[in-house]
């Protein structure tokens, strides 16, 4: 019975590839739960020796400071009384039973346990064993194919599900078939371990080149960064750690072997492979090969690449249906802008005529500017003039000595003729030429002198002539008509011959 009961063990070992000692395990715990069916005996545990293979089974319970369940556990008093030097936890054996007091229906029971156990024992080999391989290839075999999923068998019966949005789409599969595919996922079911693995992720095209390239495999040439849509068209971007080491060359091979073996894993898609550069602007040119690239402008803020390409090559650099410059933009990690040099050039040409056009308004607005405040400072001078004129006149008829006086009137003429003496003539080419402002602004000054000479003198001509100014002035700006300038100069002219 040992005998057998060992080659049994040795012959599960070989099968299921499940460590002996997790076999044996698996016995006692199946064989234990047999005997604790039975109400009274929770305190039963099994041994089993590994080399002869004898089942041992006795009583035993913890030694405790405090009894919770006195089934399974007694108080250190009883325990020392079986163990004298037993300890708090520890289990003290306090009876043997005979191994052979199962009948049949005990047995029956034992057996099925003992069978659960080892499944179970097998399912978790099998999980750390591919837990393990998450992230890596494996081959198998296509053993069923169903409307969602396609079943691998990758052997010791264990089975890989291949779901359809992991399939690419220009492949097909055939019972028999032997397929490769990248672990994603190992989960824990309740019907053992599932595996879940694809051929569109691009982990699969990077295992690929593993095992197709041996500077790939060995880290000389490294992979930095995988772009991909499967069935139509991959960017891989390489590196070399090695110096003189062209990592491009060495992942497509002479004459193309070695990416061609990967196509043709693929089923045809196409593989850009282009050099790895810590320089954005280099690295996002290289990525939108074969367009040719003419100059990159990188927004570091908004991580934005402008890119100008040649007008023949703008429809090769954004690709079909814009395959070529999404490929990149993921590639690369940057938003891509891609124009011709025609529309940059044009656009040049418009900002450089927009700023030229605000500098020009710039340039007149100034202008503009200093004539506005002109024209009010006129009117006034306009409407004070008549009412110098009548104090002039008032101060002739009162005679020399009012005029002389510090209080006359006469004195407060020159002060309003100031801003008056400037020509009204002036006044109408102001809003059309901008330069007839200067002499308004000159006259004045030259007007000065003469204007304070009828305050100093006392003889009536000059106040006569300072009479005959005003009116002239008045006239010329619409204020008083000329028969009531000719009328005044009579009156004035009599007061004075008086």
């Amino acid at each position: 019975m040992s005998r057998d009961f060992v080659g049994a063990l040795l012959q599960l070992n070989a099968e299921k590839q499940v460590p002996r000692e997790q076999l044996i395990h698996a016995v006692e715990d199946g064989i234990q739960s047999a005997y604790r069916r039975v109400a009274g005996d929770e305190d039963i545990h099994v041994r089993i020796d590994a080399e002869t293979g004898k089942i041992r089974v006795f009583r035993a319970r913890t030694a405790v400071e405090e009894v919770e369940d006195p089934l399974v556990e007694f108080g250190l008093e009883e325990a020392r009384q079986h163990k004298p030097d037993a300890r708090p936890g520890d289990l003290v054996e306090t009876e043997e039973i005979e191994e052979d007091i199962f009948g049949r229906i005990g047995a029956q029971t034992a057996k099925q346990i003992v069978l659960q156990r080892l499944r179970e024992v097998e399912r978790d080999q099998v999980f750390d064993k591919f837990a393990n391989r998450e992230g890596e290839m494996i081959t198998g075999t296509v053993n069923r194919v169903e409307p969602r999923a396609i079943i691998l068998d990758v052997g010791n019966n264990v089975e890989a599900v291949l779901a359809t949005s992991e399939q690419s789409a220009v492949e097909h599969y055939r019972i028999g078939q032997n397929v490769k595919a990248y672990v994603l996922e190992v989960r824990r079911s309740s019907r053992g371990p599932q595996i879940l693995v694809s051929r569109t992720h691009k982990g699969f095209l990077k295992r690929l080149f593993e095992l197709e390239v041996p500077e790939v495999h060995s880290g000389t040439v490294e992979i930095k960064a995988i772009a991909r849509e499967p069935g139509s068209r991959s960017k891989v971007a390489v590196s070399s750690r090695q110096e003189g080491l062209d990592p491009v060359g060495a992942a497509v091979g002479q004459r193309g072997a070695r990416v061609q073996a990967v196509v043709a894993e693929l089923g045809g898609e196409k593989i850009d492979i282009i050099p790895w550069n810590d320089d954005a602007s280099i690295f996002v040119a290289n990525a939108l090969s074969p367009a040719q690239v003419i100059g990159v402008d990188i927004d570091e803020e908004h991580r934005i690449a402008n890119v100008t390409v040649p007008e023949r090559m703008l429809s090769l650099a954004i690709g079909r249906e814009g395959q070529n410059a999404r490929l990149a933009a993921r590639l690369t990690g940057w938003r891509i802008d891609i124009r011709s040099d025609v529309s940059v050039a044009a656009k040049a040409a418009e900002d450089e005529a927009a700023q030229a056009q605000a500098q020009a308004a710039t340039r007149e607005a100034p202008a503009a500017g200093t004539e506005a405040p002109a024209a009010p400072a006129e009117a006034p001078a306009e409407k004070a003039a008549p009412a110098a004129a009548a104090a002039v006149v008032a101060a002739a008829a009162d005679g020399p000595a009012e005029a002389a006086t510090p209080e006359s009137p006469v004195t407060e003429a020159p002060a309003a003729k100031k801003p008056a003496a400037a020509k009204p003539a002036a006044a109408k080419p102001a809003a059309a030429k901008p330069a007839a402002a200067k002499p308004a602004a000159t006259k004045p000054a030259a007007t000065k002198p003469r204007a304070r000479k009828p305050a100093t003198s006392t003889t009536p001509a000059d106040a006569a002539d300072t009479t005959e100014a005003k009116p002239a002035e008045a006239d010329a700006n619409g204020a008083n008509p000329a028969k009531k300038t000719r009328a005044k100069k009579a009156t004035t002219a009599g007061e004075v011959a008086s």
